[in-house]
């Protein structure tokens, strides 16, 4: 995967210097190429899978390009949106709640709560203001709030395909407005690791450790597992992969709760070491309170023969059958949580059992091979969705 990281990053570089290759499906986004995040990795696994109708090089910017001489361009970030002239098919995935949400995360800190509500200037107001949702700076919340107002509108005009990563994104575009012929629901996929994984062994469960990966911020609801874990048996640790803004108030907090000696804080992790920690535990927690548009964290679990524990919020559930490949709980829920965890501690052979299930449900659903296929079917049909439109536009103008 890294080498195709690096040549997408060196010819994105040299991208404005050469001529654009014609009749080629361009990938066009404002997000890295790499492993920063679940886009970014996302996107990396993308270009290792690519098909040869795909070009290697990332668009960034579509303003002054002549966009009729594209095959098909396929949109990551939503900004590009505002960019189009409609003069090539065109697929835009969706990648998180920032086309109909200002604050991109559908979720009410204050309240603890995940937002119900449409877009709109006095709700979403209201709720920044008074609900604690997102920014709160004035110039910063007026501007996320035109911003969204202007790509809702750019949706229900311009004629592409959306792409949602979950039912429950596609269901959101719903309510706000794009008409349901317009959105496909396409779950992500993932690269398989070369390297060698097995199931769960008993000694790795007698190791008793569960992990945690992903950003250190409030939405991710770190907090609600650290406040779970005290009323877990002591001898269950926890590992926590990954860096942010709250990692200095929650280690105060797990200082205050006595948890110092069961936490391993290990920052931002390259892939040997998460593979590591991976395999290392005998479950993987996923406490997110906001509603994760998807999560990648399931389907790295099920790639190492993990089951995993999570959240019933947002698409995490369409990810996670409950029960079979992991367990669902209730978002803050500390005795729902402290119970799934006992749970799967206590019993080996569930524990192995889920993560089986959960790399065979991957294997049939969710690898990164199936998904490319899945888009290539995507992309063929909205070509000649694009063509025929065209074709009986030309027509009627002529007569």
């Amino acid at each position: 995967m890294l080498n195709s990281i690096n040549d997408a990053k060196r010819n994105n570089e040299q991208f404005y210097r050469d001529i654009f290759e014609k009749d080629l499906i361009y990938q066009c986004s404002n997000f890295d190429v790499g492993e920063g995040g679940g886009v970014e990795t996302y996107l990396a696994s993308l270009f290792e899978h690519r098909p040869p109708e795909v070009s290697d090089r990332v668009i960034k910017s579509l303003k002054n390009v002549d966009q009729s001489q594209f095959k098909l361009l396929h949109l990551h970030s939503p900004d590009l949106l505002l960019q189009l002239t409609g003069e090539c098919p065109t697929v835009f995935s969706i990648h998180n709640h920032s086309l109909y949400c200002p604050s991109g995360t559908k979720y009410l800190a204050g309240q603890r709560t995940i937002c119900d509500r449409n877009f709109s200037y006095l709700g979403c107001t209201w709720g920044k203001l008074a609900d604690k949702c997102g920014s709160r700076r004035p110039l910063k919340t007026l501007k996320e709030l035109q911003i969204t107002h202007q790509l809702l509108d750019v949706l229900k005009k311009v004629k592409i395909t959306f792409v949602a990563n979950s039912e429950y994104v596609r269901q959101e575009l719903i309510k706000n407005g794009v008409t349901p012929e317009q959105i496909v629901t396409l779950h992500c996929g993932i690269s398989i690791p070369q390297i060698t994984t097995a199931p769960l062994s008993v000694d790795i469960h007698q190791n008793h450790r569960i992990l945690f990966v992903g950003r250190i911020v409030s939405d991710k609801g770190l907090e609600w597992l650290l406040k779970t874990l005290i009323h877990t048996n002591p001898q269950i640790k926890l590992d926590i992969a990954g860096e942010g803004w709250e990692r200095p108030r929650l280690e105060r907090l797990a200082n205050t709760l006595g948890l110092s000696n069961r936490i391993t804080w290990h920052g931002w992790c390259d892939r040997n070491t998460l593979n590591n920690l991976y395999e290392q535990c005998f479950a993987v927690i996923f406490p997110s309170v906001w509603p994760e548009p998807a999560g990648l964290v399931t389907l790295e679990a099920y790639s190492r023969y993990r089951p995993v524990i999570g959240s019933a919020v947002g698409g995490i559930p369409e990810h996670l059958q409950d029960g079979e490949t992991g367990i669902l709980v209730p978002a803050n829920d500390i005795k729902n949580l402290a119970d799934a965890i006992h749970n799967l501690y206590g019993d080996y052979e569930k524990s192995r059992e889920m993560g089986e299930q959960g790399h065979a449900l991957l294997m049939k659903d969710f690898t990164m091979n199936a998904h490319v296929n899945n888009l290539r079917t995507i992309y063929a049909k909205t070509i000649a969705e694009f063509h025929s439109t065209k074709k009986v536009y030309s027509i009627s103008q002529g007569k």
